[in-house]
């Protein structure tokens, strides 16, 4: 049996067995073998379970007969000592089996949650230029406790449909008429059912839908909060997340009333049934063919067939809901990583020169390169290719999300057309893989060398960070390998002291999720602290001081040369404060490297790059002579 949590090793460990995403179905199924054995050890529990309620009616309508009508007090004893053990063992087993399946249901949802998570960390940068991110935070919470009911719901369901037929072959074995009658049931629950369930689905479809785009929103809103206040547009966002989630209420109202209609249908004729076995039984009774023992287990079993009968109709709902939760997965979890392992991987040699063939600029080891260019989405590319990521523009979002517009064939061939994209984009993604990425180190071109490698050697730090909640410690130093003092130069070095002195406890302080007690200045420093704690080989820092004041500026300026020496350092920066430490510069024209040197020579010679690095006549006169005279 497995252990929990689930071990789920999709993904990102190779040879490991990926979810089969050919179909929800084929999901589903898939789900449903990843419990192993406890699936198994589940529906044994969950039949033995259903042992006492089996036999529990025939053994009442036995003590009537045998032992109450015939006045035999031994006999009655027997059976009511016999009925007395059949409870406390179906009592147990009931525990036993509850139990097992809140074990499988959990190992389901926190299953589905590893699964977007290692789907998360092998696709990396790409997921959220991929797929929405409200519909990634659905399919790892809702969905994934969609997938957990819908394994609870099986086990039961079959375990009540086994005990349905022994009930049924138990009475038609003493009644033909009311055996028929038992058997006829639950077949007539699922044709009256059945037309109900596709405008059930449609409309779970669209609460669905809408649910994960209110999710979007309220991510944005919170990453924006700041940003929203600060322009006043707090009232606008909310305006339009509370008109979301009514949109969410609606449909949800929507696919509530299916479901109510569904519920009506199994409790109608369940309770129709009822009627219909107790009336006949009655007439058996009286004209002699069942007896008075007979009768009442036979009330009994059809107070019992209740229970399957309303099972069969919770699991068609549930089965439609995991269905529509399955293709959301299904988005998410197909979606392969644009490059593949190199069939023979390459070493990356960190101490060699790093050429980047599509601008032409020529890193060299070991020195601190600053790159300038007027279109910064220039440089911020040039550090996406030197960390071998895929540009910002790259990809087409995917979902599966349909316009609520949409019904019938019409939803069909959008979900058709979107599949195609999502082929469409693998086919391009295994294109650019097998292709050369054009970024050599030492000769070697980073497609040669396996992803991991370039991660831990090349380290790309950019101007959109990411701050976790966490100890300040454990936002510097998250694999905890620094010593107190590599912890305290890397704080140096970043000019950091302010961030250090705001929280209570030091390194032991607490920060807020994405460091929202701390101005954007010190979080940009905090970022910069990490990437030197991190010590790379080779370190890319974009525009790390965008948000800090000049004098904190040269600080880090006057730092950051000494903490790097001797390792390869490229910072995309146009400002003169730290291109003025530089050992040597590169300038981009139109993305092309077009003259390299020291800064106050490209300032004497370069027209271009003075456009760039000094704003204003005056401030261009005052620069000049200023750096000029230091040099």
């Amino acid at each position: 049996m497995r252990d929990f949590p689930p071990p789920v090793r999709a993904f990102t460990d190779r040879g490991a067995e990926a979810p089969d995403t050919r179909s929800p179905r084929a999901f589903l199924l898939w789900m449903v073998r990843q419990n192993g054995s406890l699936f198994w050890a589940g529906l044994l529990v969950a039949l033995i379970w259903m042992v006492p309620q089996t036999v529990g009616p025939w053994m009442v309508g036995r003590a009537i007969d045998t032992g109450i009508v015939t006045g035999d007090t031994a006999t009655t004893t027997g059976w009511l000592l016999a009925i007395a053990v059949v409870t406390v063992f179906g009592a147990v087993s009931g525990i036993l089996f509850h139990t097992v399946i809140v074990r499988e249901w959990l190992i389901a949802l926190y299953g589905t949650t590893m699964l977007v998570t290692r789907k998360a960390l092998q696709l990396g940068h790409v997921l959220t230029r991929r797929t929405p991110t409200g519909e990634v935070l659905s399919v790892s919470g809702s969905d994934g406790d969609q997938f957990g009911a819908l394994m609870e719901i099986t086990t039961r369901a079959i375990s009540q449909l086994a005990a349905y037929l022994v009930v049924a072959a138990i009475v038609l074995s003493t009644s033909v008429r009311m055996g028929v009658l038992v058997l006829v049931s639950a077949p007539l629950l699922v044709v009256l059912g059945a037309p109900l369930l596709r405008p059930m689905q449609r409309w779970q479809g669209v609460e669905r839908s809408r649910n994960s785009e209110l999710t979007s929103m309220a991510t944005d809103i919170v990453g924006g909060l700041r940003i929203l206040r600060g322009i006043g547009g707090e009232d606008t966002f909310g305006g339009n997340y509370a008109a979301q989630s009514q949109k969410v209420r609606q449909s949800g109202v929507a696919a509530g009333r299916w479901l109510a209609a569904v519920e009506s249908v199994g409790v109608l004729l369940s309770g129709s049934f009822v009627v219909a076995l107790m009336w006949l039984g009655t007439r058996e009774v009286a004209q002699g063919r069942l007896t008075v023992g007979q009768l009442v287990s036979f009330l009994g079993y059809g107070l019992f067939l209740i229970q399957p009968m309303r099972t069969f109709v919770e699991f068609a709902q549930k089965w439609t809901r995991s269905v529509v939760s399955a293709r959301k997965a299904i988005a998410v979890l197909e979606q392969r990583p644009p490059w593949v392992h190199p069939e023979d991987p390459a070493a990356l040699d960190p101490t060699a020169e790093i050429v980047d063939e599509q601008s032409g600029a020529a890193i060299r080891p070991g020195v601190l390169t600053m790159v300038v260019s007027a279109v910064p989405d220039d440089s911020a590319a040039l550090a996406d290719r030197l960390g071998r990521y895929l540009p910002g523009g790259d990809g087409t979002l995917v979902s599966d999300e349909i316009p609520e517009g949409l019904k019938g064939r019409a939803a069909k061939r959008e979900r058709a057309a979107r599949a195609r994209a999502r082929e469409e984009q693998a086919r391009l993604d295994d294109e650019r893989a097998r292709r050369p990425w054009g970024v050599t180190v030492g000769g070697v071109d980073l497609s040669r060398v396996e992803l991991d490698e370039v991660r831990r050697r090349i380290l790309v730090s950019d101007n959109a960070p990411q701050v976790f909640a966490g100890t300040l410690r454990s936002a510097v130093d998250p694999l905890g390998r620094l010593s107190r003092a590599e912890a305290e130069r890397a704080l140096y070095t970043a000019a950091a002291d302010d961030v250090f002195d705001a929280l209570p406890g030091g390194w032991q302080g607490e920060l807020e999720e994405r460091g929202r007690g701390l101005s954007g200045g010190q979080r940009q420093r905090l970022v910069l602290m990490r990437a030197l704690a991190a010590d790379p080989d080779v370190l890319v820092l974009v525009e790390p001081t965008s948000a800090v004041d000049a004098h904190t500026e040269a600080r880090i300026a006057g730092r950051l040369g000494e903490h790097r020496r001797g390792r390869t350092t490229v910072v995309m920066t146009a400002s003169p404060l730290l291109l003025h430490h530089a050992d040597e510069i590169i300038l981009l024209e139109g993305g092309v490297a077009t003259a390299h040197g020291r800064h106050a020579d490209l300032l004497a010679e370069s027209p271009a790059y003075r456009s760039v690095v000094v704003r204003g006549a005056d401030a261009d006169a005052s620069v000049l002579s200023h750096l000029t005279e230091e040099s």
